[in-house]
Parts: C-alpha cells; structure tokens; sequence
C-alpha cells in the first residue's frame, strides 16, 4: 500500500482545492426584439418578450 513519505501542508492542499469551487458567469444572449441581455430560455424583462411573443405586460419607468 502506498503511504504518503511527508505531511501535505495545509498550503499545497489548499492550493489544491481551490479550482473545484470557482463560479462561472452566467451565459447571456441577445433579445431578438429589443437587443436587450437576457438570460437563455428566459422572457426579457426589458420588453416582455419570449420566442417573437409578448409574453409579460412591462410597465415604462421613464417618467
């Protein structure tokens, strides 16, 4: 059985670690409506729009 020669410092195990919980950004996409960022499979919230129909009632905030 393979036996470790030295301790792995609590540095180097770490260092180790560290990759496996990187966050990775969200995926964006362009509204085809509007050209507004949206998420994929998502309504745009800047126009209301899903797949070329309005789907949410989006209220101007410009007063």
């Amino acid at each position: 059985m393979a036996v470790p020669k030295r301790k792995t410092s609590k540095a180097r195990r770490d260092k180790r670690r560290s990759s496996h919980w990187k966050l990775s950004a969200p995926s964006l996409v362009t509204c085809s409506k509007c050209g507004a960022f949206r998420l994929p499979h998502r309504a745009c919230r800047a126009c209301g729009s899903y797949k070329g129909r309005e789907v949410l009632a989006v209220e101007d905030s410009k007063k």
